[in-house]
C-alpha cells in the first residue's frame, strides 16, 4: 500500500529494524526498487530531489509509486528529500507525495525551527510526515555542499526543543556521515546517537548512509535509526554498469539490454541493504 513516513517509522519502531530510503536517480531503476522490498517482505522509502523530481514529473513518480505498491502488495512511502524550497515541498504534496523532508539545518537554530513548524502545519493537514535536520551532514548531495571542518553534530539539548517546537515525524541527525562518500567508511559517533536517543521520542535518521559501516548498522537501528538513506552506492553501481554496457552493445541494439543490467544491479544492492536493516540478530524493542 502507499503509505507515509510515520506510518512506515511506527511499523519499524516496533520491529526493531530500519526502513531503508533509496534515492531514484531516473525512472528506470524505480520498479526494480520496489520489487526488491516485495521479495524481502519489508516497506521501502522511495526519495528523490526536487531536480529529480522536476525532471521526471512528480505526478509520474507519484502514479509509478502508488500503482507498483498495490501491484506488488509492498508498502511504499515516497519521499522528496532535502527541500529548503517551501514551493516545491508544496508542488510535491500536491501531486501525492507521501513525505517531504524540509532541510533548515543551513539556519540559525529558531529560524530552522519556525520554517520546519511551517511545512509541517501544511502538510499534517493533508495527511503528509514532514522530516526535519538538526546539525550538518557533510559531503556534498544535489549541488548542497557541507565542508568536512563546516559539519555540525546535533546536540542532544537542541533536538529536544527542535522536536518540542516542530512536531516532525522524523529527524535527521548530524553523528558523522557525509553525502556521496563511497570509497571509504566514516567512523559514526555511536555515543551521541545514544544520548540523542535518550531523550526525543521521535525516528532518527541517517543520511550518507553509504559511508556507514555495515557492521554498525545493528548498533545504529538498536539507538533510535529508523529511516536510513542510501543513494551514491546506487547512482555508483548503476553508473558504471551503464558505462560497461553501452560501451560493449551494438548501437542498433535495443536499449533496454543496456539499462536491465543496470537496474539488476540497483535491485542486488537494495535487497541486500533491505536484508541487513530488518536487524534480525536483536530483539524486538
Amino acid at each position: 500500500m502507499y503509505k507515509n513516513l510515520k506510518e512506515i517509522t511506527d511499523y519499524a519502531d516496533r520491529l526493531n529494524m530500519t526502513v531503508g530510503a533509496f534515492n531514484m536517480h531516473n525512472l528506470e531503476m524505480l520498479p526494480d526498487m520496489i520489487r526488491a522490498a516485495k521479495e524481502v517482505g519489508v516497506p521501502i522509502v522511495i526519495q528523490t530531489s526536487i531536480d529529480t523530481a522536476k525532471y521526471i514529473g512528480y505526478d509520474v513518480i507519484v502514479a509509478v509509486c502508488k500503482q507498483m505498491a498495490d501491484n506488488n502488495l509492498v508498502d511504499v512511502a515516497l519521499h522528496l528529500d532535502h527541500a529548503r524550497d517551501f514551493d516545491a515541498i508544496k508542488d510535491a504534496i500536491e501531486a501525492g507525495y507521501s513525505s517531504v523532508m524540509f532541510d533548515g539545518s543551513n539556519l540559525p537554530f529558531k529560524e530552522n525551527i519556525a520554517k520546519t513548524k511551517a511545512v509541517v502545519n501544511y502538510a499534517h493537514k493533508r495527511g503528509v510526515s514532514v522530516e526535519g535536520e538538526l546539525g550538518t551532514i557533510g559531503g556534498t548531495e544535489e549541488g548542497i555542499s557541507v565542508a568536512e571542518d563546516d559539519k555540525e553534530y546535533t546536540r542532544p539539548k537542541d533536538a529536544v526543543t527542535f522536536v518540542s517546537e516542530t512536531g516532525v515525524d522524523a529527524l535527521a541527525v548530524g553523528i558523522g556521515t557525509n553525502h556521496g562518500q563511497f570509497k571509504s567508511k566514516t567512523n559514526v559517533k555511536v555515543s551521541l546517537l545514544k544520548e540523542i536517543h535518550s531523550v526525543v521520542d521521535v525516528p532518527l535518521v541517517i543520511h550518507g548512509g553509504t559511508g556507514v559501516k555495515e557492521e554498525d548498522y545493528s548498533e545504529l537501528i538498536n539507538n533510535g535509526i529508523r529511516k536510513f538513506n542510501v543513494g551514491t552506492e546506487l547512482l555508483v553501481n548503476w553508473t558504471d554498469t551503464a558505462k560497461e554496457k553501452f560501451g560493449a552493445t551494438e548501437v542498433n541494439k535495443s536499449l533496454r539490454h543496456n539499462i536491465i543490467p543496470c537496474n539488476e544491479k540497483v535491485k542486488e544492492i537494495v535487497k541486500h541493504k533491505l536484508t541487513l536493516f530488518m536487524n534480525i540478530d536483536s530483539s524486538l524493542k
